[in-house]
């Protein structure tokens, strides 16, 4: 029974969005690679029309100064219709927006895709007037991220 409890709690554990200990990032275990994770996770953004700005290999640049870096890539991507109004609200959102994405390898191996938790950025630019729409950007996050780490 204890078996089956650990097995649980570790499908869980590994499986599932976690927000790292209040500090309004979400991370997601990927089964891909960290560029075919943001392979993956373009291709479906902008199959839903969302624009993608950037991406940025931070390993790539790590060895251009002579320093190891695990894969480590960050996608910019946003949808100015969403975006906007929470600038209208509160103009210093635009610190966090575009939209990111971090795609990494753990030191053991394992890729990981971090993003800002929207709860997050609502609390921390106080934003009380916009609850659909971080309700919208939470449910599109939650639900693209997650087809782009899944088989």
């Amino acid at each position: 029974m204890k078996r089956i409890v650990l097995a649980l709690f570790c499908a869980i554990m590994f499986t599932a969005p976690a927000a790292a200990g209040g500090t309004g990032i979400v991370s997601v275990a990927s089964n891909y690679s960290v560029p075919e994770t943001l392979d993956r996770l373009t291709k479906i953004l902008t199959s839903k029309g969302i624009t993608i700005f950037a991406r940025v290999d931070h390993a790539a640049g790590a060895k251009k100064v002579g320093k190891e870096l695990a894969p480590t890539q960050l996608l910019i991507f946003g949808n100015p219709k969403l975006g906007t109004p929470l600038m209208l609200s509160e103009r210093k959102i635009g610190l966090d927006l575009p939209l990111k994405a971090l795609a990494w390898q753990d030191d053991n191996g394992k890729v990981w895709v971090s993003y800002n938790d929207p709860s997050y950025l609502k609390t921390r630019y106080g934003i009380s007037d916009r609850d659909p729409v971080f309700m919208k950007i939470t449910g599109a996050l939650k639900k693209l991220i997650g087809k782009a780490v899944s088989k």
